[in-house]
């Protein structure tokens, strides 16, 4: 298993809700993905960004597919115009 996590600060943080949105369209785009959980900030608890994706992937294949995936790289091209930063952790679970 691979679990992909990604971590934003969003240039308006009111944006947060559109990019849980989009992340949350991806869920099922390709065989493999078994865990994709989409969180935001919530108001009175400890945060350093506004959006987090927790995702596990049955293997690198299955990210490796979802990667360029066509509806995937749209979503990434939108939320690229709304993130101030974005990091990424990939690691075997």
């Amino acid at each position: 298993m691979i679990r992909h996590i990604v971590m934003w600060t969003l240039k308006r943080p009111e944006d947060a809700p559109k990019v849980k949105q989009l992340l949350d369209s991806c869920k099922t785009l390709v065989p493999g993905i078994h865990e994709f959980d989409v969180g935001i900030q919530t108001e009175g608890l400890e945060a350093n960004c506004q959006v987090v994706l927790v995702s596990t992937f049955a293997d690198a294949a299955a990210l490796a597919a979802y990667q360029p995936h066509p509806h995937h790289q749209s979503v990434v091209a939108q939320i690229r115009e709304m993130a101030a930063t974005r990091h990424v952790l990939d690691y075997l679970s």
